[in-house]
């Protein structure tokens, strides 16, 4: 018995760092997964979000070629539409569109007609 007790007595803090990195190495791991699949999300979440911006835009261009014209405060907010959109890395055939609509003349009183 007074072996074990000296054993323990000489290897103890030995056993409390063995045991501490344990703790700490399943503690990284845990959150190195956490981080990895909260990555995901948000990839997954700013994708829907940036075809969602794609989309708004696409049927305003295709709202406003129709009338042939795009009142400015429909231009202000396609702009703040397409500042998102590209903030979230759309660079593609939305881009052409946000071009041409900026480009459409502004009807007289300020409003789409409808």
């Amino acid at each position: 018995m007074n072996d074990i007790l000296m054993y323990i007595s000489e290897n103890w803090v030995r056993w409390l760092f063995a045991g501490a990195l344990a703790l700490l190495g399943w503690g990284y791991r845990a959150i190195s997964l956490q981080l990895r699949l909260e990555r995901q999300k948000n990839e997954a979440i700013a994708a829907g979000v940036q075809s969602l911006l794609r989309e708004n835009i696409v049927r305003n261009y295709n709202k406003y070629s129709e009338k042939g014209t795009c009142p400015i405060y429909a231009k202000e907010s396609i702009k703040k539409l397409y500042a998102a959109y590209h903030d979230l890395g759309g660079n593609d055939v939305a881009s052409e569109l946000y071009r041409k609509i900026l480009l459409m003349p502004e009807d007289g009183d300020g409003h789409d007609g409808t």
